[in-house]
């Protein structure tokens, strides 16, 4: 993976108004004129309940010819509704796939596929080759994993399926990334594993999240987030002292790339990128 040039991107939610999809599409603007990402991913939501949005989400962006890799889940979906989806993307000219389980809302049933690999796999029963087919991978273990090894059994199932690619859940110790690639190593694993990356803006919101997702946060980087409780703009700067010298290990140590959770937002990724002192050729 050494021997590959570096691929960034970023990630949106659909949003809920028009007005939400004007700050996207700033933010678009934003990010393309400084990290210049390869595409962008458009999220799913739980039990497939964002599905009418993400499309029309992708539609929007592909209208300006933005590369898009739209979340696609199995969980809430039938294989009708998969198959439909996959043919309007296919028409909307998008090649590249983030294919998820999906969370399981209270009450509903899964579906007749239950699993990313067996969603991995119908992809490519019924579109071949046509799409790149990202996966979620999680260094620091899915949080309904039973067991550390399980975990990765799962994401060995979605590679052999057919993934070309993953992007893992957020992070903050590098040694967990670390630990997931030795692991994919031993494997025979050798597709690009590129490492998800939350900005530091606020403390409460990075708690709920990493508590929802299971992301650890260093007691370190906690504690002192929790010291700049009160001070906004030293909260800021340290949480872009973190995040980027965790970009710039991974990138030393030979990640394939980054991925940028923005929520919607750009100002957090856009710093992040300059106080590296990134360039791209034509930025």
């Amino acid at each position: 993976m050494n021997n590959r040039e570096p691929v960034f991107s970023c990630e949106f939610f659909p949003p809920r108004t028009d007005a939400g999809m004007e700050k996207l599409l700033l933010s678009r603007d934003a990010l393309d004129k400084v990290i210049q990402p390869a595409y962008y991913s458009v999220t799913f939501g739980a039990g497939g309940a964002t599905r009418d949005r993400t499309l029309e989400t992708v539609k929007r962006l592909r209208a300006d010819s933005t590369e898009v890799a739209p979340h696609i889940s199995c969980i809430g979906s039938s294989k009708a509704q998969i198959s439909a989806l996959l043919d309007e993307y296919r028409k909307l000219g998008v090649n590249r796939l983030v294919a998820l389980r999906g969370d399981i809302p209270d009450g509903e049933s899964t579906g007749e596929l239950t699993h990313a690999n067996e969603l991995v796999s119908y992809i490519r029963e019924t579109t071949g080759e046509h799409f790149s087919i990202e996966v979620a991978a999680y260094p620091e273990y899915h949080p309904e994993a039973t067991t550390p090894q399980a975990d990765f059994a799962f994401f060995k199932q979605k590679v052999e399926a057919g993934a070309n690619g993953a992007i893992t859940q957020y992070f903050y110790n590098i040694d967990a990334y670390r630990h997931f690639m030795d692991n994919c190593q031993r494997a025979g694993i050798d597709i690009p594993v590129t490492p998800g990356i939350m900005p530091i803006s606020s403390f409460e919101g990075l708690v709920r999240f990493s508590d929802l997702c299971g992301a650890e946060i260093p007691r370190w980087i906690r504690k002192q987030l929790e010291a700049y409780a009160d001070d906004r703009d030293s909260l800021v700067d340290f949480g872009l002292d973190v995040v980027a010298d965790l970009c710039q290990r991974l990138l030393d140590e030979g990640a394939p790339g980054l991925h940028f959770y923005t929520l919607n937002q750009f100002e957090a990724s856009n710093r992040i990128w300059e106080r590296l002192g990134w360039k791209k050729p034509g930025a």
